[in-house]
């Protein structure tokens, strides 16, 4: 199943959030054609484990679904490639700093010259109608502006960032969100767009309920680790030989908790934990007392019987212990298809289903150049001599 066939996406990002979001694109179907330059390729071929010569899998993670074909944008004869692809595509994506890509004169107006029904989309740092306009975007830096490094960890710690690229991961989402909207108006109107989705713009959202919990105190709110600023019970905890989740969302569930998997009808009857904003108001003195309790079962007494009268719960694993579970080889969320130089390559699948089929992965993620020849072949009819003069030249 495709959902967007016959659509090309001229893809010119690197790194996370870019990338991220023209995946989304190849999952569903689009043609996305990936630029790099010649040597370096994206600034990820070069982060982390080897896989063969030009992957590793931070790049990995978020390049399935493209062809990679490269181009060194500062020649001439390059810049005149890319436009003859953009000519053909449906969607341009670049997340250069401000001002670069007028300075390679790939900017919205000269792809508009030549394709005047253009998505152009521009991911940046800042907003590009801001003064911070030409400041580069770096997903840490904007986890410490955007005050999320301030949620994290528990009451003591220190400012920290969250184990991923959180601000790239939702920035990238947002972009194809975007990206789809404008697709589907142009079906309608048929009119091209411009448009910009800022990394700063996308962290800040991301604090959601903590943001504007902040704006009603008036100050600064408190963190609270794995625990839950307004639900309690809610976290991890350690039960007699492990640690467990337990996530209680309503006062049916906490009825069932305490009377039904702890036999602890106490902390239902008293009059302090009889509704969740009560047990928020007490949680130094509920939470010490279901601790203890906790304690004295055995994990997988306790996750059968949450299981059994409906109590949200569930195991702590380690990333790899996750990845290699049942569960996700059942679902079909990890593939392994071949590698030219590492003979084989892990790939994740997209976390998509149309009409119960999951959406494939129709290509790995591609090695440096690895599909040059084949779309400038395919999409602009070169002959194998021009191709052999223009790599012969540097250009590819």
């Amino acid at each position: 199943m495709q959902l967007l066939p016959g659509i090309r996406v001229l893809d010119l990002t690197r790194v996370f959030a870019g990338p991220l979001s023209t995946q989304v694109l190849g999952d569903m179907g689009a043609d996305v054609i990936k630029i790099e330059h010649p040597l370096r390729g994206d600034d990820t071929r070069d982060w982390g484990i080897k896989i063969g010569d030009t992957e590793t899998p931070y790049y990995n993670s978020v390049n399935r679904n493209k062809r990679s074909v490269t181009l060194d944008l500062k020649r001439p004869e390059a810049r005149e490639i890319l436009l003859q692809l953009a000519a053909t595509s449906d969607v341009v994506v670049h997340n250069f700093k401000g001002g670069d890509a007028e300075r390679l004169g790939i900017a919205c107006d000269d792809i508009l010259k030549i394709n005047p029904k253009i998505i152009y989309c521009h991911i940046s740092g800042y907003d590009q109608h801001g003064p911070e306009r030409a400041r580069p975007g770096y997903d840490m830096v904007v986890q410490g502006e955007s005050g999320l490094m301030s949620l994290n960890g528990e009451k003591d710690t220190p400012p920290l960032k969250f184990g991923v690229a959180v601000v790239d991961m939702f920035t990238g989402m947002y972009t194809a969100q975007l990206i789809l909207g404008a697709l589907f108006k142009r079906q309608i109107d048929g009119q091209p767009r411009k448009l910009d989705v800022a990394l700063f713009d996308c962290g800040l959202l991301v604090s959601a309920y903590y943001g504007l919990e902040a704006l009603q105190l008036g100050h600064e709110p408190e963190k609270y680790g794995n625990a839950h600023p307004s639900i309690v019970p809610y976290g991890v905890f350690d039960a007699a030989d492990g640690k467990l989740i337990i996530t209680v969302g309503n006062n049916a569930q906490y009825e069932n908790f305490c009377r039904k998997v702890l036999e602890r009808h106490d902390l239902v009857d008293d009059p302090r934990f009889c509704t969740n904003l009560l047990r928020r108001e007490n949680r130094l003195v509920l939470l010490p007392m279901l601790m203890e309790e906790i304690r004295r079962h055995p994990k997988a007494w306790l996750l059968e019987r949450m299981a059994a009268h409906g109590i949200p719960c569930g195991e702590v694993l380690g990333i790899l212990e996750a990845i290699r579970s049942e569960r996700v080889a059942k679902a079909g969320l990890l593939k392994t298809l071949p590698h030219p130089k590492a003979g084989e390559v892990h790939v994740f699948a997209p976390p998509l289903r149309v009409d119960g089929e999951r959406l494939p992965v129709r290509f790995a993620p591609p090695t440096l150049g690895g599909h040059t020849q084949e779309v400038l072949a395919e999409v602009l009819g070169m002959n194998a001599d021009q191709l052999k003069t223009l790599a012969a030249s540097g250009v590819l």
